[in-house]
């Protein structure tokens, strides 16, 4: 099995900004949240893979077991829109972005180049998590284009997917390919403020 858990909450993400390359930590939220994950997926975990990213770094530590650092895993690149609001970036970006793969914000990266390289990165763990449990602890985007080739559609799907901070998603590897067996589950935040 493949088990994406998205990074629990960075003060980027408490303040609705845009959050890709910036490094911030963990908020104290945000490690309580690392722990409810980590417990929820406790023994049930055979590696542990995570973006570079300090965030994800110390989400996947709350696993308790070593982390493998893998770049592909990295967050989407937002260029010259990297920490501003959401409300802040005009709307005919959002909708190019959101309508063409292929368009990348001034100095940042496509949804085409991240579904490329996480496509990658889940074909080169395709076959160890055929055998046992990988997770990989990464970041919306990365998270969302995973979903996206485990289901085998386009690098536009994304955009109409919704994943909080924290979640868990679950891809089965079988004989036929990925299947997709649970989506944005956060069922283990209950009760963590």
């Amino acid at each position: 099995m493949l088990i994406l858990l998205r990074h629990g909450q960075t003060p980027a993400n408490a303040g609705g900004l845009l959050l890709g390359r910036a490094d911030p930590p963990l908020t104290e939220l945000g490690c309580r949240q690392a722990a409810a994950a980590a417990m929820a997926l406790a023994g049930d975990v055979h590696r542990v893979v995570s973006s570079p990213l300090r965030r994800a770094q110390q989400t996947a530590e709350a696993l308790g077991l070593p982390v493998d650092i893998d770049e592909e895993w990295i967050e989407v690149d937002y260029g010259e829109y990297e920490g501003l609001p959401y409300r802040d970036v005009p709307a005919e970006l959002w909708q190019q972005w959101r309508t063409e793969p292929g368009f990348a914000p001034p100095g940042g990266e496509s949804m085409a180049a991240v579904g490329a390289r996480v496509r990658a990165a889940c074909a080169a763990l395709q076959e160890e998590a055929a055998e046992r449990n990988v997770v990989v602890v990464s970041h919306v985007s990365p998270i969302k284009a995973a979903v996206a080739w485990s289901l085998g559609v386009g690098d536009d799907v994304p955009w109409r997917m919704f994943l909080d901070v924290a979640a868990i998603c679950r891809v089965g590897i079988g004989p036929n390919g990925p299947t997709l067996r649970s989506y944005n589950d956060t069922a283990h935040l209950a009760g963590v403020s």
